[in-house]
Formats: C-alpha cells, sequence, structure tokens
C-alpha cells in the first residue's frame, strides 16, 4: 500500500514537472510565425478561402507544414546560436518575416492578390519603378511592415527565453535552418488562380524565383519585353483627300474617363484647359483601351493590331508615323516619358520621325515612372511645334497621369483634401491627388494646344485625344492598371476636335453617329490614317490584313469582336487576365476568377452584374479561339 501511495505520488510529482510546461512554451514560441501568418491570412481573404475544394485545403496544410519547419527552425537557431551567428539568424528572421507577412498585406491591399513567384519573374527588370512607388507611398507601407517588424521581434524575444537546447549542446539547428531556409524557396506553392497557399511561403517561393531568374536557371521567356522594331517597308502612297490635314494625336496616361471632360462642359473642373480650348470638340464617350498596360496601348494604338499579336507583328507591323512618312508627311513624337523603362527607347530606336522629344532630352534624370516634368516639358515642345511643316503627322504623349501621379506644388489643385497615402480609408483623398495631377497636365497640355492652333496651318488642323488606359481606384478591390480589365481600367477619355472646313460633310455626319458606338483604340488608328487619307488606298490593302479598326469617319460595323488583354508577347503580366469586346458586351477573366464574367456595359456601366459566361455565348467562342485557356490555369 505504501509503495502504491509513492508510485502515485512520483507521477503526479512527474505530471507537474515544469519542463512540461517549458516544453509547451517552447513549442507555442517555434509555431506561432506561421499561426500569426494564418490567421492574417484568414482575416485579409477569409471569403475567398472559404471556397477553397478539398486540394486547394491539401496544398494550404502542405505548405503550412513547410511554414512552421521554415520558422522554427529559424527562430531557433537565432534562439541557440552563439554570436555571431545568432544575430545573423536573428537579422534574417526579423527581415523575412516583416517582408513576408507586412509586405504581402501591403500587396493584397493595392491589388487583391499576394506576390507570388509570377510577380517575381515579372518585376526583377524594373525594380527602380518598385522602390519609387513604395517611397511615393511610403507612411501607408510603413503601417503594414512595422506591425510586422513588431510582431516579430516579440516572437524573437520570446525565444531566446523559453527555447532550450538538450542536454547535449548541438550546431544541428544550423543544418536544419539552412535545409529548411532552402526548402521554403524551392518548393513550389503557386498553384492554381487560387493562390491556395500560405502568404508567406509565396513570399518566399517569389524571392526564390527572384534569384534563379538572375542567376540564369529562371523563366527569362516569362519576361517578354520590347526589342528593337524594324518595320516592314512601306510603299510610297499619295493621299486621297483634296484638301491635305495635319493631325495630332494625343495620348495621356493612367487617365480614366470621369477624371475629365471629354464633353464641353462650362463648369468643368478636371480638364478645364482642354474643355476651353476645344468647345465644338465631338465625345467619344464609349472609347476603350483593349489592355491596361502602357507599352501594349502603344503597340495597338500606333499599329491597330490586337494585343494578342504575335511578337513578330508587335515589332514589324507598320506604326502611324510609318505610314504618314511614306505619304510625304512631317511626322514628330514629343512625349515626356523616360523611354527608358521597359526598353521603349530600344523598340522606338527606328521609329520614322522627323522630330523626336522625349523625357530624357528634358531632364536625363527624369523619373522612370512619371517621365520629365511636363511643366519643362512645354517649354521645350514648343518651339518643335511652331517649326512643323505642313501636312504634318504629330503625336504627343504625356506620362505625369502616371502613378505617384505629379502634383506641382506650384500649380494649380482645386481638389481637396487630398493625399499620396494608398490606405483604403484614404481613397477619396488619394482620388483627389490623382485629380489634382491630371487638372495640371491638362493645363500644360492646353499650351501646346494653343501653339498648335497658333502656328501656319492651325485652323487645317484635326485633333484627336485620348489615354492609353485608365487607373483602378478600388472600384473592383485593386489599384492602378494592368491587373485587370474592368472599365476604370479600359474606359478612356477621347475626343475629335475638327476646324470646321477640315471633314466633307459625309465625314463629319458619320463621325457624329460612330461617335455614340461603342469603339476600342484601334478605332483610332483606322480614323487617324482615314485622316491623313490612307485608310482606303489599295496600297493599304495588306496592312490592313492584321489591323482590327474601323474608321470613324465611314459607316462601321457595330459587331466587330476585339481581344482584350494585358498579357503580351511584348511585356508580360504578373497576373494573366484577357477577354473579348463586341459592342455593349464584354467579357473577361482574371487569373483569380473561376470562370469569364460576362457584362452588358450598357445596363451594367460600373460592371457590378455578372450575365455568366453563357450570356456572351459568342465572345466566349471567339475567346477560346484567341485565348485556349482560362487565366492562370497551366501557367
Amino acid at each position: 500500500m505504501i509503495d502504491l501511495k509513492r508510485q502515485v505520488w512520483r507521477r503526479l510529482s512527474h505530471a507537474r514537472d515544469p519542463s512540461q510546461a517549458v516544453s509547451l512554451a517552447q513549442a507555442l514560441c517555434l509555431l506561432s510565425p506561421s499561426i500569426v501568418i494564418f490567421l492574417s491570412d484568414v482575416a485579409v481573404r477569409g471569403t475567398r478561402m472559404a471556397h477553397f475544394g478539398a486540394t486547394e485545403w491539401g496544398r494550404y496544410a502542405l505548405s503550412f507544414l513547410v511554414s512552421v519547419l521554415f520558422w522554427a527552425t529559424l527562430l531557433r537557431a537565432a534562439a541557440l546560436s552563439q554570436r555571431p551567428a545568432r544575430w545573423a539568424y536573428s537579422a534574417l528572421f526579423l527581415v523575412f518575416f516583416t517582408l513576408a507577412g507586412g509586405g504581402q498585406h501591403y500587396f493584397f491591399q493595392q491589388f487583391n492578390v499576394y506576390i507570388n513567384r509570377h510577380v517575381a519573374q515579372y518585376a526583377t527588370d524594373f525594380t527602380e519603378s518598385v522602390v519609387n512607388q513604395i517611397r511615393a507611398d511610403l507612411l501607408n507601407y510603413l503601417k503594414f511592415k512595422l506591425p510586422a517588424l513588431g510582431a516579430a521581434a516579440v516572437m524573437l524575444w520570446l525565444a531566446r527565453r523559453s527555447v532550450q537546447a538538450g542536454t547535449k549542446r548541438s550546431s544541428r539547428h544550423h543544418l536544419a535552418a539552412a535545409f529548411a531556409g532552402g526548402l521554403a524557396l524551392a518548393v513550389p506553392n503557386q498553384s492554381t488562380q487560387t493562390q491556395a497557399s500560405m502568404p508567406d511561403m509565396l513570399y518566399m517561393e517569389a524571392v526564390g524565383e527572384m534569384y534563379k531568374t538572375q542567376l540564369g536557371f529562371g523563366k527569362h521567356s516569362f519576361m517578354q519585353r520590347p526589342g528593337l522594331r524594324h518595320s516592314k517597308a512601306v510603299p510610297r502612297l499619295r493621299a486621297s483627300k483634296a484638301r491635305e490635314r495635319n493631325v495630332v494625336l494625343v495620348v495621356l496616361e493612367s487617365v480614366r474617363k470621369d477624371a475629365t471632360c471629354t464633353t464641353y462642359d462650362a463648369a468643368c473642373k478636371t480638364t478645364p484647359y482642354t474643355n476651353a480650348l476645344f468647345p465644338q470638340r465631338i465625345a467619344l464617350p464609349q472609347l476603350r483601351a483593349l489592355d491596361s498596360c502602357t507599352i501594349v496601348s502603344m503597340a495597338v494604338l500606333y499599329a491597330g493590331i490586337a494585343p494578342s499579336a504575335s511578337r513578330e507583328d508587335l515589332h514589324e507591323w507598320p506604326l502611324l508615323f510609318d505610314y504618314a512618312r511614306a505619304a510625304g508627311y512631317t511626322t514628330a513624337l514629343l512625349t515626356s516619358q523616360n523611354l527608358m523603362f521597359g526598353n521603349m527607347a530600344l523598340w522606338l530606336k527606328h521609329l520614322n520621325v522627323d522630330h523626336l522629344l522625349s523625357g530624357l532630352d528634358v531632364d536625363p534624370e527624369a523619373h522612370v515612372d512619371l517621365g520629365a516634368p511636363e511643366r519643362d516639358f512645354t517649354e521645350r515642345a514648343i518651339p518643335i511645334v511652331r517649326q512643323l511643316r505642313s501636312p504634318y503627322f504629330l503625336v504627343i504623349q504625356l506620362s505625369n497621369g502616371h502613378y505617384p501621379y505629379l502634383v506641382d506644388e506650384r500649380g494649380p489643385q482645386p481638389f481637396a483634401p487630398s493625399t499620396t497615402s494608398k490606405a483604403p480609408q484614404h481613397n477619396a483623398q488619394f482620388f483627389n491627388h490623382y485629380q489634382n495631377a491630371v487638372h495640371q497636365q491638362d493645363q500644360h497640355l492646353a499650351r501646346l494646344l494653343k501653339e498648335v492652333r497658333a502656328a501656319p496651318g492651325g485652323d487645317n488642323t484635326v485633333v484627336v485625344y485620348t489615354s492609353d488606359h485608365g487607373e483602378a481606384f478600388r472600384e473592383h478591390d485593386q489599384m492602378g492598371h494592368t491587373f485587370s480589365l474592368y472599365d476604370e481600367e479600359l474606359l478612356v477619355p477621347g475626343f475629335i476636335d475638327a476646324p470646321s472646313g477640315t471633314l466633307s460633310q459625309e465625314e463629319a455626319q458619320a463621325l457624329h453617329t460612330n461617335a455614340q458606338h461603342f469603339i476600342t483604340h484601334p478605332d483610332l488608328t483606322a480614323t487617324v490614317l482615314d485622316l491623313l487619307g490612307l485608310w482606303q488606298l489599295d496600297e493599304m490593302r495588306p496592312f490592313r490584313s492584321k489591323m482590327l479598326g474601323r474608321s470613324l469617319l465611314s459607316d462601321m460595323d457595330e459587331q466587330a469582336l476585339f481581344p482584350m488583354t494585358n498579357c503580351a508577347e511584348i511585356w508580360s503580366c504578373a497576373f494573366e487576365n484577357w477577354g473579348v469586346l463586341q459592342g455593349n458586351y464584354k467579357l473577361q477573366a482574371r487569373e483569380w476568377d473561376a470562370d469569364y464574367r460576362c457584362f452588358d456595359l450598357a445596363r451594367d456601366p460600373f460592371e457590378q452584374h455578372d450575365l455568366g459566361p453563357t450570356a456572351c455565348g459568342p465572345l466566349r467562342k471567339a475567346a477560346q479561339r484567341w485565348f485556349p485557356r482560362l487565366p492562370g490555369r497551366n501557367r
């Protein structure tokens, strides 16, 4: 009986052994990074995760195990190693947790999706652009990074006080940390469009992909960029119009339709300067780009071909400048853009122009995204405009409307209050900041276009006005552009100002009728060529074969089909998205959409009611021809 009591006492004593509590504390401490990230993931995209199937949850569970292994071994090494290894492991833990935790949630706030290996492949060659964007939104960026850094510091502090070595001190944690780190960098986590993985492991995979790409082992073919282009030869052309016209094509950057006054409005606040300059202009209220990426848009607008065209065609199909020069027009491109961005200087190296002014000519240190300040650019551009010989074709491309949106403190800022913060709660004020940038850009543009009108031949000059694409402000949970094909990114401002006598009666009547139709950038290409007197020429027939557009100066086929995509052979996309546009019907899908979405833009201009892909039957068949798979599948 006494022996039995002693045995029970020993067992109870063992159960109260503090070592058990220590072991539990160690386990919780080592698990805490993965648990914190999982809970934050649920908070951010719990509704999306609720639709995961068994396969997705299986992949997620595996990524959770890799996450536990990575963070636990790194924390253990930081707690048990001797100096200086302890400090090295501690620094690695703090940096990686801050970037993988806080950085992922910052990215999700902007784009409604996490960073993955595709972003790493896409972004490795314009680091300067990424740095500029973070700098412009630094306070909002720090709101995500500092809490993550603080949490990492607390977990590291707890680990150093709770994690203990075994009775035999060992350096195995070095090997374990190295193995877990390699596993986190190498194990594929981006499976399907659902991103069914822990966000920290998606980030680690992206880091691994970035280094593989830089070392020559990644998918370089994924990162399509413009190369050196050589336009196909265009035979000598003779304009068919009895009276030659000058044509000016204005292309803004990232300016959405509702940030401008395309129709004359005496009370216009957004773009009052061009509004006053062109009171008789003809608005194009349903003009859309076929993509929301500058370089792709310029290829589509200049060449008139599809964004889904082959890389060969995107580097060989003649541009508007080629046709104009072949017809004897003086040609000029005045752009505030920094042409070093995305190899544009290489793509435009053999551009068929008599006059070229770029942002780098104005400022050798021009901002990679914004280009040169357009106040200074205008000063340099005016003398060129004054010396143009009629007939001429001129393109004015302005880039200060690109994020982070240039607002000169010396200029007017009618939209208040404004902020540079991209935080969701500041969305209205951030949109004001954007509108102030567009407002100031309009001031400089109007000054330049006044010179066009005042120069010899100004009363015989037709101005065609648009933007390369729009800009999203969380209408469908995204910011900026290139990530979707919703109208906030595609619906662009458009108008044509043709002074009296520059159009025939038939052309003017057709333009007034067609201006109300659903039209696209390739239609503007065809219209510009028609204004130049070239569109209908027999010599143009071989070149029209791949051009999608219809001239607004003649009868139009309203049932034309247009492919849409930001994933072109001239510019890769971080997240796949494509679709088809026909009149007022749009079929589109993003990488994380389960299927195509169909919208009737006439009845549902804000694209809130998905009609289902069957409602866009003909468009879906066309999409299957242009894009054999849904975005994100088997990538």
